[in-house]
């Protein structure tokens, strides 16, 4: 049996291939892979809560929750959804049927052991989940929320999107786990460069200290640039609004995590991509073609 590493590469390998046969295609959406090296660092609540700026912007966003089995951003958005992605590959299921709509009109597509079983995916199945997938039309944003940590799942993610974003915290432990992924984003040759986002920090002062820090030590171990996309407080109004299960953008849409979201979000509108893709359909192709 191969081991991590092994298969890690092995992995990546596909990951330049897959990138190599969409190369002609588009990046219409543009396709975010927000990941962690730890969990409890806040990165479902950064995942909603930008997904309902960006669709306040105008902007059409889908949330596939990529987290295998722990996924919470339904719960977060306040929705129970009955099915999952299992139950449109697996099942009879239409897209609709599973799709859940939050605030704003953002669309949540609940991946859960649907993804983890892709190598039991027949190619007839493949076909006709990606026919299904045309009735989302058109989309701005697909933004992945993975599991956090270092694994084939996760690394697997940042090979099919365009735009990573790792979410840490100023806590040493949580930036130690967020340095060994980006290190793994650099190592398999994954992505040129991630984008970095500091949460829980007591003012905006502390986010960009912490930053600065971390970005030092990557540039002087790793050949891989970091980019600074902003920082959130460490505000109580965020747990008021996870007790709620309402989105703070909602609930406290003046408060100051709130326009720290709205801010984060306005720079990822200047994300350049291409138009003229296939959107989802084509991220469905990535993630089969390099998990399988």
């Amino acid at each position: 049996m191969l081991d991590q590493a092994e298969k890690l590469r092995r992995l990546a390998s596909k990951g330049k291939e897959v990138k190599k046969d969409f190369s002609q295609c588009a990046a219409k959406p543009t396709i975010i892979t927000v990941t962690s090296g730890k969990g409890g660092v806040g990165k479902s609540n950064f995942v909603v809560n930008t997904a309902i700026a960006l669709q306040k912007m105008k902007k059409k966003v889908l949330i596939l929750d990529a987290d295998m089995g722990m996924g919470n951003d339904h719960v977060l958005m306040g929705f129970l959804p009955r099915y999952s992605v299992y139950d449109v590959i697996f099942g009879n299921k239409k897209i609709d049927e599973i799709i859940v709509t939050g605030p704003f009109g953002v669309k949540l597509l609940p991946g859960g052991t649907g993804i983890s079983k892709i190598e039991e995916i027949t190619k007839s199945q493949r076909e006709n989940f990606i026919e299904k997938l045309s009735l989302l039309g058109d989309l701005d944003y697909i933004i992945l929320d993975t599991g956090a940590g270092i694994n084939r799942d996760v690394l697997g993610f940042i090979a099919c999107c365009e735009e990573v974003i790792v979410i840490t915290t100023p806590e040493p432990t949580s930036l130690t786990d967020a340095y060994s992924l980006v290190k793994a984003v650099d190592h398999f040759k994954l992505k040129s460069s991630v984008k970095i986002v500091i949460n829980k920090v007591m003012n905006i002062e502390e986010g960009k200290k912490t930053f600065n820090k971390f970005n030092s030590v990557v540039n002087k171990f790793l050949n891989i640039y970091t980019e600074y996309l902003g920082s959130m407080s460490e505000d109580k109004r965020l747990i008021q609004a996870v007790r709620q299960q309402t989105p703070f953008l909602i609930s406290y849409p003046n408060s100051k995590i709130s326009r720290e979201v709205n801010f984060i979000a306005n720079r990822l509108i200047g994300v350049k991509t291409d138009d003229g893709g296939k959107g989802i359909q084509d991220l469905f192709k990535r993630i089969f073609d390099i998990f399988s």
